[in-house]
């Protein structure tokens, strides 16, 4: 019987060993082919602005091409609902924003997915900044003449792209008690004859695209969703300076594979991106575009969303958004 229990163990052991061996060659091995990246907005926008700078230096990191596919529509629900259903083997990486990740269970019906179960967190790469813009013939200058606008005027507007876009203006409007009806864009492009020309009378926009708009004159900064300051717009003061106590919206990008991915390649991956959130050249690059690096590792990024999910439902409700079929 002794006997006969070493050799059990013996090959217990064995056996973990060769676990272990196969999910080192695993990783040895990974990648062996091109990486796919799905961005659920088109190319041009903000998100994807931001993206390909991180698809470029994966690329380096992973010696492997990786290759963009973007799948806008639905505020990217369609992109998520794809790579849900992609093999998790780790060649099809969703770059997603936590307005998806953890405001669509609030906002749609049925998204689709649940981004706890049906998701792998890789790392976060970014934190944008949203800027709160008017057209550049817009006479008003800062906040409280936005809202003393609003509040005297009929039937404004105001334009969103995502999420995180429209509930930081639904809270914004909670907050200050500024009415405005919303008009959705498919993209941050198909907004701006309409901002330039007032027929929106003020927009809440991702800072990735608005910086460059904001430098060439086409837009005009506002105030930022940020708690502090944005080093892209230092002379633009936070809705806290300009006069809503405690508004914050900090939106976060991060990296996922479908659930069941191996252990090794996840790893693997991490370490690729939070070598790229490091560099300095990466720093800068985010600076030009409105954000900031942020190198939550897989663990990191799965408590942050955790601990986000709870925020938004009062927020949803508090603007009283219904939820909606994308």
């Amino acid at each position: 019987m002794k006997l006969a229990s070493k050799i059990c163990k013996g090959l217990a052991v064995g056996a973990v060993g060769l676990v272990a061996m196969a999910g080192t060659a695993f990783a040895q091995a990974y990648p062996s082919k091109p990486i796919k990246v799905v961005i659920g907005f088109p190319a041009g926008s903000g998100a994807d602005i931001l993206g390909r700078y991180f698809v470029r230096e994966l690329e380096k990191q992973a010696k492997q091409p990786v290759i963009v596919d973007n799948r806008p529509g639905a505020t990217s629900n369609i992109a998520v609902r794809y790579v849900k259903g992609q093999a998790p083997d780790g060649y099809t990486i969703l770059f997603i924003a936590n307005s998806n990740m953890a405001g669509s269970r609030y906002l749609f019906k049925n998204p689709g997915f649940d981004s706890l179960n049906d998701f792998t967190p890789i790392a976060s790469f970014a934190q944008i900044t949203f800027l709160m813009v008017v057209s550049p013939k817009s006479p008003l200058n800062n906040l409280q003449q936005v809202v003393d606008h609003l509040k005297k005027k009929k039937d404004n507007l105001y334009g969103y792209t995502n999420q995180t876009a429209q509930l930081s203006t639904e809270l914004f409007k909670q907050m200050t008690g500024s009415p405005a009806a919303p008009v959705a864009y498919k993209t941050a492009p198909d907004s701006m004859r309409d901002i330039t020309d007032q027929q929106l009378d003020f927009m809440i926009m991702d800072g990735t695209f608005a910086a460059g708009q904001v430098r060439n004159g086409a837009l005009k900064p506002i105030a930022v969703t940020t708690k502090v300051r944005s080093p892209t717009f230092p002379d633009t003061p936070t809705m806290q300076e300009a006069g809503i106590p405690g508004f914050e919206f900090a939106p976060w990008w991060g990296a996922y594979l479908p659930v069941g991915a191996p252990e090794p390649v996840r790893a693997q991956l991490e370490t690729y991106f939070l070598a790229i959130s490091k560099m300095p050249e990466t720093a800068e690059f985010l600076k030009s575009v409105g954000a900031i690096p942020q190198g939550d590792t897989g663990k990191e990024l799965d408590a942050r969303l955790r601990a986000e999910i709870p925020k938004w439902e009062p927020i949803v409700k508090a603007a009283n958004i219904q939820p909606q079929d994308d």
